[in-house]
């Protein structure tokens, strides 16, 4: 959601709105710590979310830093925050979704850990199987290929080729809504942190880009609402991974249904989405390089011995000199001083303690990653 923080939310706030437009917004701490205190009873975690803001020497909104410190102290004394959710963005991610709303905000939070629980999220990466994939993939034709010009993935769907029925035919809705959660997973703990090290700085959302040539009110057939249904409820415990959505091809039939569509959007959620007509090629170049894009697109790339472009799964995930890097994060726990040259990758596995330390955090009780540094050297990728 969009809109100012609430002082319900985050009392003696001195905002106005001309502050707030310049990011320049102030709290008065002492207040706010002694009115969101908790039981001195409970066993609090004394650390702040890894690395500390200070620690990185990035640049952090006051009224959001003190936001983020106030919920996560909330969930670490109701014994809501699993280490492996431990982290700074993510618990900004959800306080924007709330819009900065202390108690809505919890009260997601805890939809999303008992869905997690209740769905395998956690390990449905290693659980599930999802062996039908490539047939689903004729039927429904999507996937992740390449990097938009700020280093974020790119996801392509071209809904007007959609086919419910074959679909059907090959998998289940329930399936189906299992393999679209492996994919979300996947996106956050490998495609997010590849992209991340490629840039050499903190990558956590995408660019979608929707072909929607031949769709209209008549393709939702009662499957097609259902399952749509069921994405948008998955979608909500994944707030705020999308950063632009361009929707192409856009024709009179689209058009009716956008309407529809666009009556139930978030101010915040509409700004995001961009359509376009038929003429869509100059404006995704402003966006993504020529040879990060489709030629079907507008771009050059064909990856014709991936069997084109659709079937490669194209970007930095698949390089493996950043995946080296991302491996060894993974089993030492995080990655210090990362010295990445064309000839290969040179690093040493220290503390990660100094502010010119760029990490990758692990949690051993999980199999997810976290990337927790904002400022990496960048990764030559060579996908």
């Amino acid at each position: 959601m969009s809109g100012p923080i609430r002082r319900s939310s985050l009392p003696d706030v001195e905002v106005s709105d001309d502050e707030c437009m310049r990011g320049t917004c102030k709290i008065n701490v002492e207040n706010t710590s002694s009115k969101f205190s908790h039981s001195r009873d409970k066993k609090i975690r004394k650390k702040t979310v890894c690395p500390d803001s200070a620690t990185l020497g990035e640049a952090r909104d006051s009224v959001e830093a003190e936001a983020v410190n106030v919920l996560r102290q909330t969930l670490i004394a109701d014994n809501l925050l699993p280490a492996i959710l431990d982290d700074y963005h993510m618990i900004l991610k959800y306080l924007k979704a709330m819009n900065f709303n202390i108690e809505d905000t919890k009260n997601m939070w805890i939809n999303m850990l008992k869905w997690r629980k209740d769905f395998g999220a956690d390990t449905i990466l290693e659980d599930y199987k999802f062996n039908e994939v490539n047939e689903v993939l004729q039927y429904v034709p999507q996937g992740f290929h390449g990097i938009d010009k700020e280093g974020r993935p790119v996801y392509i769907e071209i809904l007007g080729r959609v086919d419910p029925k074959k679909l059907l035919r090959v998998t289940t809705i329930d399936r189906y809504v299992r393999y679209y959660v492996q994919e979300y997973e996947k996106t956050l703990s490998i495609r997010f942190p590849a992209c991340s090290i490629a840039k050499g700085r903190r990558v956590d959302s995408n660019t979608t880009i929707i072909d929607v040539q031949g769709v209209g009110v008549w393709n939702l057939a009662k499957p097609v609402i259902e399952l749509i249904r069921r994405l948008q409820q998955i979608n909500t415990n994944y707030p705020d991974t999308l950063c632009q959505m361009f929707i192409i091809n856009a024709g009179q039939g689209f058009k009716m249904l956008w309407n529809m569509i666009q009556s139930v959007l978030e101010p915040k959620a509409k700004s995001k989405i961009h359509v376009l007509g038929t003429k869509f090629k100059s404006t995704l170049l402003e966006v993504i390089d020529a040879s990060e894009l489709p030629e079907f697109l507008g771009g050059c790339c064909k990856c014709a011995e991936k069997g084109g472009c659709m079937c490669s799964d194209k970007g930095p995930w698949k390089d493996p000199h950043v995946m080296e890097v991302l491996s060894s994060g993974k089993s030492k726990g995080c990655i210090s001083r990362l010295e990445l040259t064309k000839q290969g990758i040179a690093y040493d596995t220290g503390r990660c303690s100094s502010s010119e330390d760029a990490f990758i955090q692990r949690n051993h009780s999980s199999k997810s990653t976290t990337l927790v540094a904002d400022r990496l050297a960048p990764v030559e990728c060579k996908h």
